[in-house]
Parts: C-alpha cells; structure tokens; sequence
C-alpha cells in the first residue's frame, strides 16, 4: 500500500474502468472513479472538481474513457484535464498525447509521417474525390473521424455503380463533411491487437471474425484468441506506437498478403482483449506502472 491518490477518468459501472479502479485500490487503498460529465472546470480559483474532490490535488489520473463515443467534445474534456496536469498531477497518458489520437486523422498522419505501413487513405471533403478513390480502391471503408469498434462505418464497393456509390457517399458525408475512407484489404477474418505498456511489448490477441462481416470487431460477433507475431510484426507496432509516448496502448494490425499494416494506435488501450485473448492482466500490470512513475 501507498498514500498516492490515483483517479479513474472513466464511465462508472463499465468492466473496464472498475476492474482498473479496483487494482489501483489494491495498490494504494484509494479509489476514486470520475465520470467527466459531472465536472467542472473552476479556471478563476484553478480548480477542477468531481463532487467534493479536486482533481487538482490527486498525485496522478489514468484516462481509462474519457466518453461513453468517439465524439468532437472528447477533445474539450482532454483540455479540461490539461489544468490539473498544469497543476503537477501526472496523466496517464499525457493528455497531449491523448489528443492526438482520439482524431483518426491525426492518428493517421503522424503514423504516415513516421513511415508507417497503412491501407491506402484518402481523405477528402469531395464527394467527387472520394467516389474516384472508390473506384481505384475498388472497395473501400469509409470511418468517421471520430468512432470506436467500427462504429458509424460503411464499406462501399466500386461494383455498386457511379450513381449509387455517389448516394452513398453523400449520405455518409451528411454525417461526416470530411471524409476518411481506405482501401478495404483482405485479412482472412482476423485483425491483431498488439499489447504495450510503458513501450514495452506485452503480448498480442487476435480478433476473429464469426459472420460474414467485414470486420473483425466484438460488437460485430468477433472473438478474441492467442496469437503469436513474428518478430518483424512486434518491431512495426513498436514503431507505430513510439511516437505517441503512451503509458498503456494497443496497436491494431492487419497481416495481408503483401504484409503487415497498421490500421491505429489506441488512445486508450482495451484490456478485456488483453485478458480474454492473451491472458495479460493489464488493469493490474498498469496499476504497478503508474505506482512505480510516481514514486521516482
């Protein structure tokens, strides 16, 4: 036990932020979960509180979920947090960091930047841009800037004909006015989530498809099974997510004829993945992490 005092930035109730509040408990006897909706930000007195408690005087916060969806106000949450780290209250993981991941855009421009593998991208306010891109694709996954577990995604295919492809796109950007789709690539039903904490590589599961969808995801019936890399798939998901500077990460990686590619990096990192198809027990192992960075 220790006399640090660690928040759960989380959703209250939900497996993953509890199973990490509780290790920390175990860790340091204290347990505080915040639901960053009940916030407030008191910038004149240089306080943000969560009930009674300001956040400003823990020793550190762990951003477990900072939204129940990928949304643009993630971004303002983040923000908010930065006033307690300016406070000296160290943020697992720094919220800049953070805010550059939580934007599959921006995700993927620093990944490109850095010379990583990825599915042909194009992104593109036209509808005309986005239907040429469909058509040398050949098939394509059009993915909200903002989303998780493949929600708010379209596949569409260039058989499906110029005027209904250009329907579909617009219906899409109704929703989403800049447009990010890529090349759909064959993955024989499984996609790798890529386990890392501090940088350092812990292990790998594999998500499996069970239907006939075009994506692996659980929310679409997917199932999490071991897998073990080669050597050269663990060195590209430790190149993918170096740049980000996570304390606990997972990188998400497709093995296709042509070879490994990243799809992203998570900003947040998913333990049930971890425990289910590795047998990582990621909430504890995160919990000594954060531990040992605040005793140095």
């Amino acid at each position: 036990m220790t006399d640090l005092k660690i928040g759960v930035v989380g959703i209250p109730g939900r497996w993953s932020t509890e199973t990490l509040a509780d290790a920390l408990e175990a860790e340091t006897g204290y347990r505080c979960v915040v639901d960053m909706a009940d916030v407030a930000l008191d910038l004149q007195n240089r306080a943000l509180m969560a009930g009674d408690t300001n956040l400003c005087d823990l020793d550190g916060m762990v951003i477990k979920k900072i939204s129940q969806d990928y949304n643009p106000a993630m971004l303002d949450r983040l923000e908010m947090l930065r006033v307690a780290e300016s406070a000296g209250v160290r943020i697992f993981s720094r919220t800049s960091s953070i805010l550059g991941l939580v934007n599959r855009l921006s995700c993927t421009v620093t990944l490109s930047n850095a010379g990583i593998p990825m599915p042909a991208t194009c992104v593109t306010e036209s509808t005309s841009e986005a239907l040429a891109a469909v058509q040398r694709f050949g098939s394509a996954v059009f993915k909200p800037l903002f989303s998780t577990k493949a929600r708010g995604m379209t596949l569409m295919d260039a058989g499906m004909g110029a005027a209904a492809l250009r329907d579909g796109i617009s219906a899409f950007k109704a929703e989403n006015p800049v447009m990010y789709l890529q090349k759909k690539v064959n993955l024989s039903g499984r996609d790798l989530g890529m386990v890392f904490l501090g940088g350092k590589y812990l292990g790998t599961y594999a998500r499996v498809s069970q239907t006939d969808s075009w994506n692996t995801t659980i929310l679409h019936g997917g199932k999490y099974e071991p897998f073990e890399p080669d050597q050269d798939v663990i060195d590209l998901a430790e190149r993918a997510q170096a740049p980000f500077e996570l304390d606990f990460t997972t990188v998400d990686v497709g093995l296709t004829a042509d070879g490994p590619i990243v799809f992203e990096v998570s900003a947040f990192g998913g333990f049930k993945g971890a425990l289910e198809g590795a047998s990582i027990d990621a909430a504890k192992l995160y919990a000594g992490h954060m531990v040992s960075r605040l005793r140095k």
